[in-house]
């Protein structure tokens, strides 16, 4: 299988860059393919730009700034993020790789009746997130309704494919997450890209 893994944090040694080499070097262990797309050291400009914004509906959507990513999510038959959460959100950079990548007769098409969009990405057949929260467990899920979850399975991976493996692994309270926290997650990293 051919992963992209797509990292969203500004710093090189943070845990979510260990999260994303632990993923990688499991995936790649098993026999899968990885193109890791690393967002930051990519200098990946998250904001959409006047054409592509223009174009958005049109019969031709402007491409022609992402096309090298567009060609890395088209090889792909599956994606793991890598990220952080950040006011029970995406960082940026992330919202930016969604705003403009999965973009129209890419990840989908628009109904031109005006109804549900019509997905696209029919290589991708699995979908995962590895993520952290400074919250604990009880405030992203009891009191935000778990927000990022939401919105990458019902919203981005339910509207851009069919039949997925979606999967999500969270860290929580990372503010206050012990060693012995952190190398249990990598291990749940472990087990999980280890199982595909």
């Amino acid at each position: 299988m051919r992963i992209l893994l797509v990292l969203a944090h500004p710093l090189e040694d943070s845990f979510a860059a260990s999260v994303a080499r632990q993923a990688q070097e499991t995936l790649v262990a098993g026999g899968h393919v990885v193109d890791l797309l690393d967002l930051y050291r990519e200098d990946f400009d998250p904001r959409l730009s006047t054409a592509e914004r223009a174009s958005y509906f049109s019969d031709s959507y402007d491409t022609s700034l992402t096309a090298g990513l567009i060609a890395r999510l088209q090889a792909a038959d599956g994606i793991v993020l890598v990220f952080p959460q950040w006011w029970f959100n995406f960082p940026a950079i992330l919202k930016g790789f969604f705003d403009r990548v999965f973009v129209p007769g890419v990840a989908f098409d628009n109904d031109p009746a005006g109804g549900r969009i019509i997905p696209r990405l029919s290589n991708i057949k699995l979908f995962w997130a590895l993520t952290t929260t400074g919250s604990p467990w009880w405030v992203v899920h009891l009191y935000m309704g778990n927000p990022v979850r939401r919105l990458l399975k019902r919203g981005i991976a339910a509207f851009c494919a069919k039949r997925l493996d979606f999967r999500m692994l969270s860290l929580h309270d990372m503010d206050r997450a012990t060693v012995e926290k952190r190398k249990a997650h990598l291990a749940r990293v472990r087990r999980m890209a280890a199982g595909i």
